[in-house]
This record gives structure tokens, sequence and C-alpha cells, in this order.
């Protein structure tokens, strides 16, 4: 039986980059103990009212961060404020399988296409790799808000 597990991101701005990583990644904010998130309610709005009920410092309010997968079948992701900076080039980065089942130019431009929306989110392009038979079918290398590296793959 494998060992389930959750991703962590050490981040200067943990609920920024949980937004941004819920729209890459389709995943959704969990609502507080004993809540909902209505359909349309910003889940931060709905974390913020919890945290004063509960007598949560509001200077604490932004510390940390969750997703998880509407499905249940992917990790939990938790996001986590920590005081240093990023210095240095992350050892461990997701790759997002943007273009399942595709190959060559029809991958490339899905790739692509996934680039430029994430572009959007406040992503970073890094660096495009081309498709080099029978090893790589070609992959992007990006940034998140923060500088942590990923991979569209």
């Amino acid at each position: 039986m494998s060992t389930a597990f959750q991703v962590t991101f050490d981040a200067h701005d943990p609920v920024t980059l949980s937004y941004f990583w819920a729209e890459a990644l389709g995943y959704v904010h969990p609502a507080p103990p004993g809540h909902q998130i209505p359909e349309g309610v910003d889940p931060f709005s709905v974390w913020q009212e919890f945290l004063a009920e509960i007598g949560v410092p509001e200077s604490q309010w932004r510390s940390s961060s969750a997703l998880e997968d509407p499905d249940g079948d992917g990790p939990r992701i938790f996001f986590q404020r920590v005081p240093e900076a990023k210095t240095a080039k992350n050892r461990v980065h997701l790759d997002l399988r943007a273009a399942p089942g595709l190959e060559g130019e029809e991958r490339m431009a899905a790739l692509e296409a996934e680039c430029t929306r994430l572009v959007g989110l406040g992503a970073t392009r890094v660096q495009r790799f081309e498709p080099e038979e029978p090893m790589s079918g070609g992959f992007i290398v990006m940034t998140d808000p923060e500088g942590n590296e990923f991979c569209l793959d």
C-alpha cells in the first residue's frame, strides 16, 4: 500500500500563492471546520470569519493556506509562511501534465496555451525544451509568483 502525502510550499504570502496554485491545478480551498464555502464566495473571507471567531490574531490570518483536489485523488497542498526569502533553486518541483496523450507540435501547442494561461495568473516562463525522441516529448520550465520552479510536461 502506498503512503499518502501532502506537498508543502514555504512562502512569503501563503494565501496569494495558494490562489495561484488553485487555478493552476484546478484545486479548491477547503472550508474551515464546521463551515461551508458557498458558491461564488471568496474562500479566504470565510476563513477570516472563522479565524476571528476562534480568536486567532489578525496578524496570523495569512500565515498558512491549503488546497485539496476536488475529486479527492491528488495530494493536499499546504502553504506556510516562512521568514526567509527563497535563495536557491528548489530541489523538488511539480511537473504539471498539461498535454496528456499528445505528441509533437500538438503537444507543444497545448503546453504553450497552458503557459500563456499561467503567465496571466502571475507565473513566469523560463525556458522551452523541444521534443527529443525517444526520451523527451518536450516541456516548458516556469516559476510561480514566488519563484518556485515547475514544469509544464
